[in-house]
């Protein structure tokens, strides 16, 4: 699957997007890409709209047993009710290389990737696992 940036350039969707790291604009983790976010063109081809975050995302893309294990954990520990996986939308996206790199900081991305998020809610609560892991 194929995917083209405004520029013109085309990229295979899975090999430069999936599992890459996403860098903010001061070289900080954002998250991983755990999975993408799919719309039909009106030529019937297929294009990234945007990058999933998290377990909501990988849980799905994992399958079987194990991904539905992912996805009732992430439900039953996060906040809201009916939570949904972190969403970056691909217009955010500034280059594609070994990671990719978007244009606005972390925290305004409000995306917790699976790092962050196990972070939080599993190794902050070890013993001696009181720094930040950034």
């Amino acid at each position: 699957m194929m995917h083209e940036t405004a520029g013109g350039r085309r990229y295979d969707a899975a090999l430069h997007f999936l599992d890459r790291q996403i860098i903010d604009p001061d070289g900080r983790l954002v998250a991983k890409v755990d999975d993408i976010e799919l719309q039909e063109r009106a030529d019937g081809r297929l294009v990234v709209t945007a990058l999933l975050t998290g377990p909501g995302a990988l849980g799905p893309r994992l399958g079987g047993r194990i991904g539905d294990w992912v996805v009732a954990v992430w439900r039953r520990l996060h906040p809201a009710p009916e939570p949904a996986p972190g969403r970056i939308a691909m217009t955010d996206v500034v280059d594609v290389g070994s990671a990719i790199h978007v244009g606005r900081r972390r925290e305004s991305l409000a995306v917790d990737g699976l790092e962050r998020w196990a972070y939080d809610h599993i190794v902050s609560r070890l013993p001696g696992a009181s720094h930040d892991p950034e």
